[in-house]
């Protein structure tokens, strides 16, 4: 059993905390609940100013942002594609998320997808910061859960040694693209 409860806060950068409130507000309904604002850094003491606001996602999870405006750019890991690091968010079902496309199409946000995971559908969209979102909706079985648990472990160990992608749960790659992957 983990020692944590739950994560109390995820934090990244941002460029305009006023913007990034408004555009949470607007495209994922997120409430604005706190705001923090220093010249030093409590744990370090350093001379930083910034303002750290924070939002609620939902089910007791907060997502936070610092704008440093005395630092240089936000900038991307060069390495790293734009794909890999991301923050999803749950939504309710496959409806939520159509209807959640709609409303950041109809914002000017550009949204790929849904696309189909085999388990759960997902659309995926930038915020102004070039952060990128996704909103899933889960789409899968028990027994298709509980036999993606089996196998983790067994992947795991798999991909550790050859560094191959393991096809111990192809099954579910094909089912997307199948199209049986839920209605």
């Amino acid at each position: 059993m983990s020692i944590t409860t739950r994560i109390h806060h995820v934090a990244y950068r941002c460029k305009d905390a006023k913007e990034t409130v408004e555009f949470y507000k607007a495209a994922l309904d997120m409430d604005f609940t706190v705001a923090f604002a220093e010249d030093h850094v409590p744990s370090t003491g350093e001379y930083d100013p910034y303002m750290h606001i924070f939002l609620d996602a939902g089910g007791g999870n907060i997502l936070a942002f610092f704008e440093l405006p005395q630092q240089p750019e936000m900038g991307k890991d060069p390495n790293t594609p734009q794909w890999v690091q991301h923050i999803a968010f749950e939504v309710e079902g496959e409806a939520s998320l159509l209807a959640a496309k709609a409303r950041l199409e109809a914002m000017g946000v550009a949204v790929l997808g849904p696309t189909d995971h085999g388990v759960f559908k997902s659309i995926y969209f930038f915020d102004p910061n070039g952060h990128r979102l996704e909103l899933a909706a889960n789409t899968g079985a028990d027994a298709e859960l509980m036999e993606l648990k089996r196998v983790a472990p067994l992947m795991l160990e798999e991909w550790s040694r050859t560094k191959k992608a393991p096809r111990h749960a192809a099954w579910l790659h094909e089912k997307a693209r199948s199209g049986r992957g839920g209605a």
